[in-house]
């Protein structure tokens, strides 16, 4: 054990710095519920920003001025941004709590020029705040028909190249009382390399609150949802809903954090569990290059591409059961291998030995010499094990 721990060194670096990962909490705090302290829960359950529409500008001032001594910052959204944007942003865009301008969600490709002539509006006036917009995720053909293009890589490229926005970002709940669904990890990628081609980060989802077809939540679908994003690059994590909607008897919206009855439910202290791990590790994800993304198991989800290659110090990698997205990741001179359990039901089996020099990562951020452990591991359902070294210079 001492020749390990002598042998591995990650320079001064014994944890990972926290970085500035934005968390939206999508259909965030009402209007008629937009206090300091409804803020503060917010904040406390580890966002940083809150996306609701609200029903007028006045509406809005309120959230923002509450929301500000919060610490917490919106993603703005009401009729007057549509109606005369250049005033509505005028007004708003000197606020310490503004962080965005909400446009619209989940649009077809007929209204991409709309909507970028509605960007460019509000980027003369202030071009230090984002627009959002949030895009579909992939489907049937069906689907795309209504979206108005043949492909799903069409629809998000005619996107970017129609509405400026800073950053990319779609939804995609895939865990249904019926299991994975068996496009998501394709549209994760086809998602990501479309960002990729554009030169512009993405956000994604995850799902935190039951409705449809949409089981509750829990911790390891959560991390299943979260943990994949990261590893195909995202650099930041939505969850729709932090509010309970009121639904109807074919959505039936339950248990988002928040309740119907302004109560918090269990899916309130699962999110915040959630996000007390991705502050601990999120110097990890954020600005990082994604060097490749592999996937193990007897089947690999469909649109994905098999790992038989193993990075330079890692000697074996080996899963049992349903299989692993493998995430090769750079930043800021170190290399980090994510390795996520793809079954949310039950635990997987790692066999993993690599040289001295690779580390392990821990929950709390801390980084311990991975050779410390058992060559032999088990990660929790929707889990994942982090690995990393530093890169050799070339």
């Amino acid at each position: 054990m001492a020749c390990m721990i002598g042998c591995f060194s990650v320079s001064a670096q014994q944890r990972i710095e926290p970085a500035d990962l934005p968390i939206l909490a999508w259909y965030g705090i009402p209007a008629h519920e937009a206090t300091v302290e409804r803020f503060e829960e917010l904040r406390d359950a580890g966002f940083t920003l809150n996306f609701r529409s609200f029903p007028s500008a006045d509406a809005v001032a309120k959230g923002l001025d509450a929301a500000g001594k919060a610490g917490i910052k919106l993603i703005i959204g009401c009729p007057e941004l549509e109606k005369e944007p250049e005033k509505t942003v005028r007004r708003f865009m000197n606020h310490s709590a503004l962080t965005g301008y909400f446009l619209r969600d989940e649009p077809r490709s007929n209204e991409f020029a709309e909507l970028g002539e509605w960007a460019r509006r509000i980027q003369a006036v202030d071009n230090e705040h984002f627009c959002y917009l949030n895009l579909f995720p992939t489907g049937p053909k069906e689907h795309l028909d209504q979206l108005g293009v043949k492909s799903y890589r069409e629809y998000v490229s005619r996107f970017d190249e129609q509405v400026p926005l800073p950053f990319l970002t779609f939804d995609h709940y895939p865990i249904t009382r019926d299991g994975l669904k068996a496009e998501w990890y394709e549209n994760l990628e086809e998602f990501s390399d479309e960002a990729r081609k554009a030169g512009k980060p993405f956000w994604a989802f995850a799902l935190a609150t039951s409705h449809g077809p949409y089981p509750v939540p829990t911790p390891a679908m959560l991390r299943l949802q979260v943990y994949s994003d990261l590893a195909y690059g995202a650099q930041g994590i939505q969850y729709f809903t932090y509010w309970t909607p009121q639904g109807d008897s074919f959505w039936d919206y339950q248990f988002g954090p928040i309740g119907l009855d302004g109560k918090r439910t269990v899916a309130y202290d699962r999110v915040r569990a959630m996000n007390q791990e991705l502050k601990a590790l999120s110097g990890i994800f954020v600005g990082a290059k994604v060097i490749s993304v592999r996937h193990t198991g007897d089947r690999i989800p469909r649109g994905t591409k098999r790992l038989t290659a193993l990075p330079e110090p890692v000697k074996v990698l080996e899963t049992e059961g349903t299989g692993a997205v493998v995430s090769l990741l750079e930043n800021k001179g170190r290399l980090y291998l994510l390795i996520v359990n793809r079954d949310y039901e039950c635990p997987m089996r790692l066999t993993f030995y690599a040289d001295e020099s690779v580390g392990r990562v821990l929950k709390d951020g801390s980084i311990v010499p991975a050779q410390a452990y058992t060559g032999v591991l088990e990660v929790d359902p929707g889990d994942a094990m982090i690995y990393t070294w530093t890169k050799k210079r070339k």
